[in-house]
């Protein structure tokens, strides 16, 4: 029964990436339907956990899109990129690296894509390389980001292995950083120059190119004190290692860190709402907000489908996998590495993968190394940052070949996970 069960998961997840977006979720859903009433296992449990705080963060966030601080945030990127356009492809995976790490969803790329690729053009640089590693910069920096669903999550079973919550973010900021940094000094020797792309150049002749010039931000009124998000985030780093083990400053918390992060979000939103002067209804239509609410769906029926799957046959897979894992610890990564590519999401990932791995008996050094493997979402081009860096890139430079997989974001993916798999265990190794 273990081999037509696990047919029915990879076919809910082949249906799941073929509808893309939100259908991945639905799919998850109907794997858990055919496991539970025709193969009769009992189903596992729904990722309410990682769910209720991607909902608080989420909406903490379309807040200040809506106050117009996510065009402040913007505004501010687009000046250090034109101060200094010569370095834009190790400066464009800088900013949306930092605005995942702050902001908890890769998402925050989208508006800094257009100035990315408007910089580019205007410096003669092939757009294609400081969009790739932009956009594997936002989906790698989730692992590194406090208010994550997947950092959250993976803090929380660490911890009773004795890594703390802010052990994990001193070992995965730096090393995803690092590895972004140095991905981008290979990016800079990726593809053939500008001017000698004979897509570019078909595209010139035809003026299919133009330059767009620096956008012109409208901000609101409260736009800047809408950034007021970010004490949230200061809020829950504080108080998560204020009840950690390690430092102790609260004894028996009565608030648990997850509860924590929802609380803090949502009471950030309502400040927003109430000093920004901000209409509540139009945070239902901002687009980090939609994009959010898809990911929790996404999350609910991949990570249930998974944990159904991995609960009813963990002692076979433990008898398989374990001695495996064991002598060749690594492996670990490439296994999240592919999950992910099918499962479309970090928190579902790691959810899904993360427990059955300690489980197995993997060490907490060999989890964390692995961890950034979890954002392995730029292997099929249908990711939706991914497709927007296509679009607005209208050079041709960044597009993606006739063989699917030859395009200009895998080289820079795979070299920029390995980095961070490699650094992970370097660093992991001194702080554990």
């Amino acid at each position: 029964m273990f081999g037509a069960e696990l047919v029915i998961v990879l076919l809910a997840i082949y249906l799941g990436a073929r509808l893309g977006g939100i259908g991945i979720g639905f799919a998850g859903g109907l794997g858990v339907l055919v496991l539970t009433l025709i193969f009769q296992i009992k189903p596992g449990a729904i990722p309410f956990d990682v769910i209720e705080i991607i909902m608080a963060v989420i909406a903490a966030i379309a807040a200040m899109q809506v106050a117009g601080g996510m065009d402040y945030l913007v505004s501010l990127a687009e000046r250090m990129l034109r101060r200094h356009p010569k370095y834009i492809t190790f400066l464009a995976p800088l900013v949306t690296w930092f605005m995942t790490v702050l902001a908890g969803t890769g998402h925050t790329a989208f508006s800094t894509l257009p100035v990315i690729t408007e910089v580019a053009k205007e410096q003669g640089i092939r757009p294609s390389r400081p969009l790739s590693i932009a956009v594997v910069a936002s989906q790698i920096a989730i692992t590194a980001s406090p208010i994550s669903a997947a950092v959250v999550f993976f803090a929380g079973i660490l911890e009773p292995l004795g890594v703390s919550y802010l052990t994990l973010l001193a070992i995965c900021i730096p090393v995803t950083l690092l590895a972004v940094m140095l991905t981008a000094i290979v990016c800079n020797f990726l593809g053939c120059e500008l001017k000698d792309d004979p897509v570019y150049q078909e595209r010139l002749a035809k003026g299919e190119v133009r330059l767009r010039g620096s956008q012109v931000f409208e901000l609101q009124p409260h736009a800047k004190r809408s950034v007021l998000f970010l004490i949230g985030i200061v809020a829950v780093m504080f108080y998560a290692t204020a009840i950690s083990d390690t430092v102790g400053l609260i004894k028996n918390p009565v608030l648990p860190r997850n509860e924590a992060i929802v609380v803090f979000m949502l009471t950030i939103a309502t400040l927003i709402s109430i000093t920004c002067k901000i209409d509540t209804g139009e945070v239902l239509n901002a687009s980090t907000f939609k994009s959010g609410m898809s990911a929790c769906v996404c999350v609910l029926g991949v990570a249930w489908l998974g944990d159904t799957f991995v609960k009813a046959h963990i002692s076979d897979i433990q008898a398989v996998a374990g001695d495996l894992l064991h002598n060749y610890p690594w492996l670990l990564a490439v296994v999240l590495f592919f999950a992910a590519t099918l499962l479309y999401s970090q928190a579902a990932t790691t959810k899904a993968l993360m427990p059955a791995a300690l489980l197995l008996g993997v060490s907490p050094l060999t989890a964390i190394a692995s961890f950034a493997a979890v954002s392995a979402l730029f292997v099929l081009p249908t990711y939706p940052t991914l497709l927007a860096a296509v679009e607005m890139d209208d050079t041709g430079s960044t597009r993606i070949g006739k063989y699917v997989f030859n395009h200009a974001f895998l080289i820079p993916g795979v070299i920029a996970i390995t980095l961070c798999v490699i650094l992970g265990f370097i660093f992991g190794g001194i702080m554990l």
